[in-house]
């Protein structure tokens, strides 16, 4: 058994972690809410524009548009989007794991993979990876990432795709569904109205003027970007969301292993107590006898 000393060290110690996670649960709940005000905030408008992309190609509107054209997909082009910090539970095991799946798919239809990396725990996975073909890495990225942020990966993904590098864009993120539900999931944002969405009537009845063709080439990529802009607000807030979560539950592990500690301090003072009992009641013995 460990002395009283030594578990009072242990206890100093845990409480001191307990602190310490205690202080990042507050942190990450502080930026979860403003980063899950920001998602809602922006939802309707990114669901909007994947519809209005999807009517337009259902439409024909797109056709003969290099962002629209669909294509026999022999090269595919994963934006992959994780935390540049742990400590985080499994936001990012979840991302990778399901990006791996991907890859694997990819290698068995002899299909070739390339990614860019939203994110440090990204980078880390695509440069391990054997084969991997990284296109481009950004970390730091701001928790309301601006035009500057966004007009960057876009424009890489957008090269790519219009030079005929890749025949598809797939995003892989967190979706934030609400402060205890996050999935992770693949949305494809090029070719452009690819993913099957349900349009609401008063889109179907709208009129474009002076034409379809001239708002689509007008507002097509501010469409697309408003797609990556919802998906990395719902990664960050699926990010703090979690992360929250996982420092709630080491703060009550902390507290649980301190209550442990105190029980088994209190133990070992109590034997050393009786011991000192004992050895004083043999000794008045012996000098009686």
């Amino acid at each position: 058994m460990a002395s009283t000393r030594q578990l009072k060290g242990r206890i100093r110690s845990v409480k001191s972690t307990k602190q310490i996670t205690k202080a990042m649960q507050m942190v990450a709940a502080s930026k979860m809410r403003r980063a899950q005000d920001a998602t809602k905030a922006s939802t309707p408008y990114s669901r909007v524009a994947n519809e209005i992309l999807t009517h337009l190609a259902n439409q024909g509107a797109t056709k003969d548009h290099p962002l629209f054209t669909e294509r026999q997909v022999r090269n595919r082009l994963y934006i992959v989007v994780t935390s540049d910090k742990g400590l985080a539970g499994a936001y990012n095991a979840n991302v990778l794991k399901a990006y791996l799946s991907e890859l694997r798919r990819d290698e068995a239809q002899n299909h070739n993979s390339h990614t860019i990396a939203v994110g440090r725990k990204a980078s880390q996975f695509v440069a391990r990876l054997k084969g991997a073909s990284l296109l481009g890495s950004y970390d730091n990225l701001s928790d309301q990432p601006s035009g500057s942020e966004i007009s960057a990966i876009i424009t890489q993904a957008y090269d790519a795709f219009v030079s005929g590098r890749v025949d598809a864009i797939d995003l892989i993120y967190t979706e934030f569904v609400s402060s205890m539900t996050q999935t992770p999931r693949m949305h494809r944002i090029l070719p452009a109205g690819w993913t099957p969405t349900e349009v609401r009537q008063s889109l179907q009845d709208a009129v474009y003027e002076p034409s379809s063709e001239v708002v689509l080439e007008s507002v097509v990529r501010r469409l697309v970007e408003a797609q990556l802009y919802q998906a990395l607000l719902d990664a960050r807030a699926s990010e703090h969301s979690m992360r929250m979560l996982a420092m709630k539950n080491a703060t009550d592990n902390a507290s649980e292993l301190v209550d442990d500690l105190t029980l088994e301090m209190n133990k070992a003072r109590q034997a050393a107590i009786t011991q000192e009992l004992a050895e004083i009641s043999g000794g008045a013995e012996a000098m009686k006898g």
